[in-house]
């Protein structure tokens, strides 16, 4: 397996989860990093503190203690090992607020192309959900008309876009 590291500029890790139990708030990672080894292990690395969702005061109180505590806990991190690109589902642990659960993800895998610059990438789309309670992400507040603020289930979705390196070119944020 080559060495590979995310191409940023065409990536995208993204979440949603129910508001008021009627609408979904959509979310992202701005910033985040990572790769996989030639020998198939994954990681990737979001920074909490580039959270949007689209509006400040929101993004502002899942950095808070409420929720992520990115003063604490500034990353949300994920190690998997890859044996086939091709995989239907990705097997890892997810760090989030220094708790680690195993989960796994589904990955559809779309191919790989080479750019105009000759560089080869490979894409996927993958999909997952997790139980933010699990992760100690438990504010909440309770409806006059029964139900939550927000549920507990987070849906992840994540397009990721992986370009091929030599061992020199590893860094810790890919080009555009």
């Amino acid at each position: 397996m080559k060495k590979m590291m995310i191409d940023n500029a065409h990536s995208e890790i993204g979440f949603k989860v129910k508001h008021l139990m009627i609408s979904t708030v959509k979310g992202n990672f701005q910033t985040f990093s990572g790769g996989m080894d030639d020998n198939g292990k994954l990681t990737v690395s979001m920074n909490v503190n580039s959270i949007n969702t689209g509006s400040i005061d929101r993004d502002n109180h899942l950095k808070a203690a409420d929720f992520f505590n990115v003063d604490e806990t500034p990353t949300i991190d994920f190690t998997a090992t890859v044996n086939d690109i091709a995989s239907e589902s990705i097997t890892g642990e997810i760090t989030i607020k220094g708790i680690t659960k195993e989960i796994t993800l589904t990955s559809e895998y779309n191919g790989t192309s080479m750019d105009p610059w000759g560089n080869t990438k490979h894409g996927w789309e993958i999909t997952g959900s997790i139980n933010r309670n699990d992760f100690g992400l438990v504010w909440n507040a309770p409806l006059e008309t029964g139900g939550v603020l927000v549920s507990d289930e987070v849906k992840l979705n994540i397009d990721v876009q992986m370009m091929e390196v030599n061992e020199e070119e590893m860094v810790t944020e890919s080009p555009n």
